[in-house]
């Protein structure tokens, strides 16, 4: 089977272009012929909130990798829809997460199903963005009615998907674990490495700071009386993506500037296992989600959750077992930090991380990927009948 995928890869960085590698790797030990098509250019400067979109390490070796796609140049849309069509690879594997890629994606996928040969599966992570916008809608739908089928990440987003077409397959499994990060260190290892004091316990914030994610929730949290004076600290480690001020001041409104630590930067692949590694247990107050590359970070880490009850988060993480799962507020948040602590969960739950990540291998998203597949073509056999 020939498989070529379209989305970020190398030379971008970030969580999309980690695990489209990751995944189109899986896809090789299976026997899959597979490449990747990425972007020569994915966003305008003027429109890319961080400082760079490229990562500076090394091009993976093992995994082809072509720039190829210009997400705002409608007659390089043409041209590799035209180059791909004339492959004709066994499935078009379509990364689709935001509308601002729908008229590049959904055009590309349009040329190269006129062969009558590809079949287009969109991996979809999100329907409807965490930021909406006028037009997503009518962008969304514009990309679903360019393919033949999908695959997605939580039940949440199964739904929306289905929202649009009821006509195609979709097949959903769990995002899987992010295990290219490296092994487990020692808590006190990684702390030394990050030049913090192991006596101390860690709260960890991790990824790109955007408002959707609830920073500002869990420094409120965070500020609860019963988690002061407990040699408690708050990580936050990525890159802000919005006003930094404003989560700097409600810092030290609230009186906290000796109790947050800020690695206000991308976090490097290399270093993302000394975060999790030191960390007691991982926050993420999302105020919306689909799914979250952070949970299946946390999973390979062995490393408690907390997570709100929003979209999917709630389908990786069993409450009072591998972590909590609470509404976005304060109080409740606090609550849940405070039991953690006071009353020693870490390690029950610790143990039960360990146990609830084997259900989250790759191979499990490659065979919804083949099912959907085989899906798509016993429908266009039945229509032939």
């Amino acid at each position: 089977m020939k498989i070529t995928f379209l989305g970020p890869a190398y030379p971008y960085r970030g969580g999309l272009a980690t695990f489209n590698e990751r995944l189109a790797r899986q896809f090789v030990t299976e026997c899959k012929d597979v490449d990747i098509r990425t972007f020569t250019l994915q966003y305008p400067r003027f429109l890319f909130p961080g400082k760079t979109q490229f990562t500076d390490g090394p091009a993976p070796e093992d995994i082809k990798i072509r720039r190829e796609l210009n997400s705002i140049n409608p007659f390089n849309w043409l041209r590799t829809g035209l180059r791909i069509r004339k492959e004709k690879a066994d499935i078009l594997l379509v990364r689709y997460w935001m509308p601002f890629m729908a008229p590049c994606l959904g055009t590309v996928a349009r040329i190269v199903k006129s062969n009558k040969y590809t079949v287009v599966i969109s991996l979809v992570d999100n329907v409807y963005p965490h930021e909406k916008r006028r037009g997503d809608s009518i962008l969304t739908r514009f990309f679903m009615n360019s393919i033949d089928g999908a695959a997605v990440l939580s039940d949440t987003v199964q739904k929306d998907v289905e929202g649009f077409r009821n006509d195609i397959p979709v097949c959903s499994s769990p995002h899987p674990l992010f295990d290219n990060y490296g092994k487990k260190l020692d808590r006190n290892e990684a702390l030394s490495a990050l030049k913090l004091d192991p006596q101390n316990s860690y709260l960890l914030f991790f990824g790109i700071i955007r408002d959707y994610k609830g920073l500002d929730i869990l420094i409120r949290a965070f500020s609860d009386s019963r988690l002061r004076d407990k040699k408690l600290k708050l990580i936050v480690a990525g890159e802000f993506y919005e006003d930094e001020a404003r989560y700097r001041n409600l810092v030290k409104e609230s009186g906290l500037e000796n109790d947050v630590i800020f690695y206000n930067h991308f976090i490097k692949d290399e270093d993302v296992r000394l975060f999790f590694s030191g960390a007691d247990l991982v926050v993420q107050p999302y105020k919306s989600a689909t799914q979250s590359g952070v949970t299946q970070i946390a999973y390979h880490f062995d490393k408690p959750m907390l997570v709100t009850d929003v979209g999917g988060l709630k389908e990786i993480v069993p409450d009072g077992k591998c972590g909590y799962v609470v509404q976005p507020d304060p109080k409740i948040i606090a609550d849940a930090i405070s039991d953690f602590f006071e009353n020693g969960r870490k390690n029950a739950f610790s143990e039960c991380v360990r146990k609830e990540k084997e259900k989250f291998t790759w191979n499990k998203t490659t065979d919804a990927v083949t099912e959907v597949f085989y899906k798509c073509l016993l429908k266009q056999l039945i229509k032939a009948l």
